[in-house]
């Protein structure tokens, strides 16, 4: 019986030991060093990005942009519009990790299956009705699993970083 004893208090003293040896890893995004980043479109320095704008130069207008209330044109092979928000249109956005965008479909449009391998995407219904859906990577060796569902005004659904998605308006009337 004591041998017992002295072989748990062991194991646990082992294992307090090894616990506070051992190399831990923390991980995390790192925080920013500036409240922001606007991205100077004009600049000659190449970087994976845009570099900064001088920060005393920098207006409101870096942080705005106009046009999401505009219907994008669907007369095309998809039946679908995608109006970006990245960078590109709104400065303000460099640094910060998101971007956005409207998509407008046709009677039978889609955004046909594709994926961002580094960011997840969220999308809003605000009119009419969507059949979205996206396809899981092997969880747990169950094998790829297409997950689909009809979305409504209202809804919101959300699409995990990396996986293929898609979105499809078969509905009568464009969303």
């Amino acid at each position: 019986m004591a041998c017992r004893a002295f072989a748990a208090v062991f194991a646990v003293v082992a294992l307090v030991v090894c616990s506070s040896v051992l190399p831990r890893a923390l991980a995390s995004d790192p925080s920013q060093l500036q409240d922001f980043c606007v991205a100077d479109k004009l600049s000659a320095v190449f970087v994976n990005g845009f570099v900064c704008k001088n920060p005393k130069l920098v207006t409101a207008n870096d942080f705005f942009f106009h046009g999401l209330n505009v219907p994008g044109n669907t007369m095309n092979a998809q039946g679908s519009a995608v109006t970006p928000v990245t960078v590109n249109e709104l400065p303000g956005l460099n640094t910060l990790g998101i971007s956005l965008v409207r998509i407008d479909f046709a009677p039978n449009g889609q955004n046909p299956p594709h994926t961002h391998p580094r960011a997840t995407e969220v999308l809003t219904v605000i009119q009419g009705t969507l059949l979205v859906g996206f396809v899981t990577s092997n969880q747990m060796g169950g094998g790829n699993q297409l997950l689909t569902k009809q979305l409504v005004a209202g809804d919101v659904f959300v699409f995990p970083q990396g996986l293929i998605h898609f979105q499809l308006n078969n509905g009568a009337n464009s969303p």
